[in-house]
Parts: C-alpha cells; sequence; structure tokens
C-alpha cells in the first residue's frame, strides 16, 4: 500500500475511487454540527475509507450561503493541490446516497461501527440501534474513533500505527509566561478555575505551510481538532467548509507567526498559485465552479497581497481571532 503522498499519482488513484467508485455509508460520526458520515467508496479491486458529507446535512450559518459548504471544501483541496502540498486529504464533490456532497479521503484509524458489517449499507441496519439520523431522515449508526478496518478489498490511504502521534505534539497550554524553544505563543486562555495558560503551538515547518494555506484560503475555523498529525511526519488539516469568504473571517490557532516574513519555500508557492489563478488557467476554470466570481478574485487578491507583504498576517480586529472551543 503506498501512502498518497509517496507516489506522484497516488492522489489521483485516491480521488478516481472517491469519485467514481461505490459509496456505501457505514455510519454519522457522533458530535458532528453537519451530517459527517463514515463511508467507503469501492472502484474495482481498490477501495478507499472516507469521509460523505452530504450538502442536505449542512446546517445555515449566518455569514456564509446555505448549501455552500462541501464546495468550499473541494475548493481548499484544489488550492493546496495548486500550492504544490499535501496537507489536505483527497476531496471531491459528488452524489452519494444522501445526494450531492463532499467526499473526502479518511486519515487515521478508521471508527467502529456498532453490531454492523462494514460493507453493510448503514440505512439498511435495524433502526432500532440507532440515534442519529442522516441528512433525509434515514437512520445510520452513531460511529467512534477504534482502530477497525472494513474487511474486503484493499484499503488505500495513508498507513497509521497504533502508537500514532496526536494533537499534543503541535498545540498545548502551558503554566508560563512565555514558550519553550521550539514553541511560539499564541495566547493566554482562561482554563479551569479561573486560572490562565499560555496556548502555545510548535515551530513546525507543516504548520508553517498550513498556516499560509489558511490565510489564502480564508479559513474561519481552524481549530486543534481539525489538525491530524501521523506518525510518519506527515500532517493532514480538515474541516474547510467555512473559507473563501469576501470579508476578512481569518480565525486560527496559529498565529505565532503574525507579522513575521514567510519562508523562501513558501513564498514560491504562493507565487505558483498566483500564476495558476490566471485568467484561463485550469484552477480557475475549476474554482469557479465551486465558489462565486467574488470569491474567486477575493482568493487571488489575498494571494497578491500575501505576496506584496512577504509576511504572515495579522489579526484583523474585526472577527475573532481565536476559534472556541480550542479542539
Amino acid at each position: 500500500m503506498t501512502p498518497v503522498d509517496r507516489a506522484p499519482d497516488a492522489a489521483d488513484r485516491v480521488t478516481e475511487v472517491l469519485a467514481r467508485g461505490e459509496l456505501v455509508v457505514h455510519g454519522r460520526l457522533a458530535d458532528a454540527s453537519n451530517a459527517v458520515l463514515y463511508a467507503t467508496a469501492t472502484l474495482g479491486d481498490r477501495r478507499v475509507r472516507c469521509v460523505y458529507k452530504p450538502v442536505a446535512g449542512e446546517r445555515p450559518l449566518w455569514d456564509f450561503p446555505d448549501g455552500t459548504l462541501a464546495r468550499r471544501e473541494v475548493a481548499a483541496y484544489e488550492v493546496c493541490r495548486a500550492l504544490g502540498w499535501q496537507l489536505v486529504p483527497p476531496t471531491v464533490l459528488r452524489d452519494g446516497p444522501y445526494g450531492e456532497g463532499m467526499c473526502q479521503l479518511w486519515i487515521g484509524p478508521g471508527p467502529h461501527v456498532p453490531d454492523t458489517d462494514p460493507d453493510t449499507d448503514a440505512s439498511d441496519t435495524d433502526a432500532s440501534n440507532a440515534d442519529t439520523s442522516a441528512a433525509d431522515g434515514r437512520e445510520t449508526r452513531d460511529v467512534r474513533d477504534t482502530d477497525e478496518e472494513p474487511g474486503g478489498p484493499e484499503t488505500e490511504g495513508p498507513e497509521t500505527d497504533e502508537d500514532g502521534h496526536g494533537v499534543g505534539e503541535l498545540l498545548a497550554l502551558v503554566d508560563a509566561e512565555s514558550p519553550e524553544p521550539g514553541w511560539r505563543a499564541v495566547v493566554r486562555a482562561q482554563v479551569d478555575d479561573g486560572r490562565t495558560a499560555l496556548l502555545v503551538h510548535a515551530d513546525d515547518e507543516r504548520l508553517r505551510r498550513l498556516a499560509a494555506l489558511d490565510a489564502v484560503i480564508n479559513n474561519a475555523d481552524r481549530k486543534g481538532g481539525h489538525l491530524l498529525p501521523l506518525p510518519d511526519g506527515r500532517l493532514y488539516g480538515i474541516d474547510h467548509g467555512v473559507t473563501f469568504h469576501t470579508e476578512d473571517k481569518l480565525r486560527t490557532l496559529l498565529w505565532g507567526w503574525a507579522g513575521e516574513p514567510m519562508p523562501e519555500p513558501v513564498l514560491a508557492a504562493l507565487r505558483g498559485l498566483l500564476a495558476e489563478l490566471a485568467d484561463g488557467r485550469p484552477l480557475l476554470v475549476r474554482l469557479r465552479e465551486l465558489l462565486s466570481e467574488g470569491e474567486c478574485q477575493a482568493l487571488r487578491a489575498r494571494t497578491a497581497t500575501l505576496l506584496r507583504t512577504g509576511r504572515y498576517p495579522r489579526p484583523g480586529g474585526e472577527w475573532p481571532a481565536i476559534p472556541w472551543p480550542i479542539l
């Protein structure tokens, strides 16, 4: 099995399965604000575990148009690929059991689906054991994280081990006035019993790239739980539904480099992206299928501004800069 970012065509193979494979839903992830369904997509002898978020299961937001979150997630993947980075799992827009939605490669150990075979459609299982409903009202089961994988054909995707690495290697709350070497201060946060602690994140090259990506796509919700580090050193960011707004909405935990110069490799990636956002280029053609014209123009303007300043942005002041809850 080849991880998705170890061979030039690996991501394309995964997106083909995600886009064209038979999509079977096994359950709904508990505690998600929108409908987030655990599924598998199978094409011939290839199978991938995935997350399926149907548009019909999106809750309305006051500041984003209804029914657009799935397309924004796909746009985030397209922009990340154009930057030359593998920070967003392969993501496609497709039809599924509950209508059009975003389908994204599952990262990490698979969840446990109680009392059902992984190859059984959750909508066909006994409804008396289900406690959540899918987008169109059909019953699905809650699923929770475990290391279980679906049986059947070979499952493609990132390799993981049981030990895994957690968000704790990237984010921490520390009882100190300043961060230790290798960490960056973000903000003082209130914790239990009225105490305060210093929120810090790792001074990590992967996070530097992710912070730049968030600035480009105007990510309004970079929580700690949206960071998925793997034992082999790879890092993925997920949940990019509230992105690409025309107004400044950047809300993130990765403010440790605010106002500082971006590394040259990051600036080189931004120069390449700006070239691909020119009229007539395939990337812009694709993004116009996913975003409004105003959002595409704002994306191009943000990228140009980052290149002009050469620095990570600072909090704007008109929008809460830190997401809550932090994780």
